[in-house]
């Protein structure tokens, strides 16, 4: 039952809360055997991890009034907390909670204090979080994050390679007669090496803008999720064959370069980003080949020089 809230817990997105003047991200998974909850500040992180027997127990401390099975509770927490983690940039707006929130933050402990309504009657819950484990901040932060970075690598390295076989097209076009209709919509040859150049200088700044979490939260959450749900399948296929474990298999880290490089070494097999724009012909298909054979019987001059 732990195994299962542990591996919903990994494959929750991250969420970006307001509370008051706390900036928090989180993410929580809660069955009817308990519930798993990850918070953190970008600073340190927080976690809990409850079974049955502790909801029980702490709902009668703080709800003496109320009784209920712990399966009650836990289906009532799961409802106040959804509209606080789904679809965290317009919550207040689309997703209205009933209950209210408020965080103490110590040097040893986080609580996060939650009062709402259950029957009729108040209802108040604490979340005791701890300092997370540096084999959960790794399982669910600094793997995850190494997987996104390699995912999206192979994304532009994948589009650098789009972006030499659409001027290859285009020039063949040029070649054959073809003349732009409209001036506006003239682009020049994409030079990889001068639009990272670029990039670095104008927009790496923008992009790196980590602030209190919410970049993150808004626009990385799906491949996060797509990321993490990698890693506990990998990890379910290699428990339920029986093979032993191998560091390119088992280990995240392993487990997202393994994923994550392979469209890479379709599209871009050698190692440097020059000699990789003299040699797109890796990433092309059938009517790429065929174009690339055309433009070079006319011996096309400049185009990448």
């Amino acid at each position: 039952m732990m195994e299962e809230l542990e591996q919903g817990l990994l494959m929750q997105p991250w969420a970006w809360l307001q509370l008051a003047e706390n900036s928090l991200l989180a993410k929580a998974s809660i069955t009817k055997h308990g519930y798993a909850l990850l918070i953190s500040d970008l600073q340190q992180v927080w976690h809990e991890q409850v079974d049955t027997l502790e909801v029980s127990q702490r709902a009668k401390e703080l709800n003496k009034r109320l009784t209920a099975p712990p399966a009650a509770f836990l289906h009532h927490l799961d409802e106040v907390l959804r509209p606080l983690f789904k679809d965290s940039a317009h919550q207040d707006a689309s997703h209205p909670s009933k209950a209210t929130f408020s965080c103490d933050r110590g040097e040893e402990v986080l609580i996060l204090r939650v009062r709402s309504e259950l029957s009729g009657l108040p209802f108040n819950w604490h979340f005791h979080c701890l300092p997370a484990s540096s084999l959960l901040v790794s399982q669910h932060l600094i793997c995850p994050l190494m997987g996104v970075s390699l995912a999206l690598h192979s994304h532009v390295r994948e589009l650098a390679a789009l972006l030499r076989m659409k001027d290859l097209e285009i020039q063949a076009y040029q070649e054959s007669g073809a003349v732009l209709s409209r001036s506006r919509l003239k682009t020049e040859p994409f030079e990889e090496n001068s639009f990272l150049e670029q990039f670095m200088v104008e927009k790496l700044p923008e992009a790196c803008a980590v602030g209190d979490g919410r970049p993150f939260a808004m626009n990385l959450q799906s491949l996060y999720v797509a990321v993490t749900k990698q890693q506990v399948q990998a990890r379910q296929k290699h428990k339920g064959s029986g093979e032993p474990p191998t560091s390119s298999s088992t280990s995240p880290q392993g487990t997202d370069s393994q994923l994550q490089n392979r469209p890479e070494q379709q599209i871009s097999p050698t190692p440097t980003l020059s000699e990789a724009a003299c040699e797109p012909v890796a990433a092309s298909g059938p009517v790429h080949r065929a174009q690339l054979v055309k433009a070079k019987r006319k011996k096309p001059r400049g185009l990448f020089s």
